[in-house]
């Protein structure tokens, strides 16, 4: 496994930008349960005081950008966190079809391993959003030497290697990661933001609607407004996750 000295070797600049895709944001769910927009308002401040403390060094950012930073890991963890971690990660993608085939996979996922294995019929609303990044201290592992060991970066469900290079990585204080995306079918670049310093600026620069459909043989993405062909992603496509290879 790679130690830390050998990762700061590694470290160097990059800047770019990266796309999210998150389900639509919850004013308006809030608003069904009041009166009057005063009385969602106050809703709003009484949630806010029961959620975590969002970190220092993110207050000053948009809340799209705060969030992933100001909760624990959930209990099967994620790719560059164990269970419980508090320490945050922004997932992304640099492009908007990589961000969407992770939102795609993992609803398929949820409601294909439920009891019933019943997926929606209503369909999810989503925010796909961009912002830029610039970091001094980024790691690539899609380039040499770290590309070397990209079957461990790209491992479907098993995130060991991946949670121990990113608990390296911080030791040697970086705060980008890139790699090769697991769910995009054209293998797109994903990041993993590590530190919110790595953010360029304080807002997302684009925002879309997105609108996202769950079948039990895929899933497809179609953007509210515009002109942009559909985007399918195939059950087949996610085939390498054993978690969804034995979901009959």
């Amino acid at each position: 496994m790679w130690t830390p000295s050998a990762l700061a070797s590694e470290l160097h600049p990059a800047r770019g930008t990266c796309w999210r895709a998150v389900e639509d944001q919850h004013n308006s769910a809030s608003r069904r349960l009041t009166d009057s927009l005063a009385e969602q308002d106050v809703l709003e401040d009484i949630l806010e005081e029961s959620k975590p403390v969002v970190p220092a060094l993110c207050r000053h950012l948009h809340y799209l950008l705060q969030t992933p930073f100001r909760y624990a890991a959930p209990p099967g963890g994620s790719r560059f966190r164990a269970a419980g971690d508090g320490r945050g990660v922004f997932y992304a993608a640099t492009g908007v079809a990589a961000a969407l085939a992770e939102i795609a996979f993992w609803r398929l996922l949820f409601f294909l391993a439920s009891e019933t294995r019943v997926t929606p019929r209503n369909v999810a609303v989503l925010t796909v959003f961009s912002v830029d990044y610039r970091s001094d201290r980024c790691l690539d592992l899609t380039a040499p030497p770290l590309e070397a060991d990209g079957a461990l970066w790209t491992a479907p469900a098993d995130y060991d290697a991946t949670q121990a290079l990113a608990d390296a990585a911080r030791g040697v204080e970086c705060d980008l990661l890139r790699y090769r995306s697991v769910r995009d079918p054209d293998g797109g670049r994903n990041v993993a933001i590590l530190a919110c310093t790595a953010f360029a600026q304080r807002q997302p620069r684009i925002q879309q609607t997105w609108r996202l459909w769950i079948e039990p043989d895929g899933a497809d993405a179609r953007r509210a407004v515009g002109d942009e062909p559909p985007l399918v992603f195939p059950r087949a496509h996610f085939a390498r996750d054993p978690r969804l290879a034995g979901v009959a």
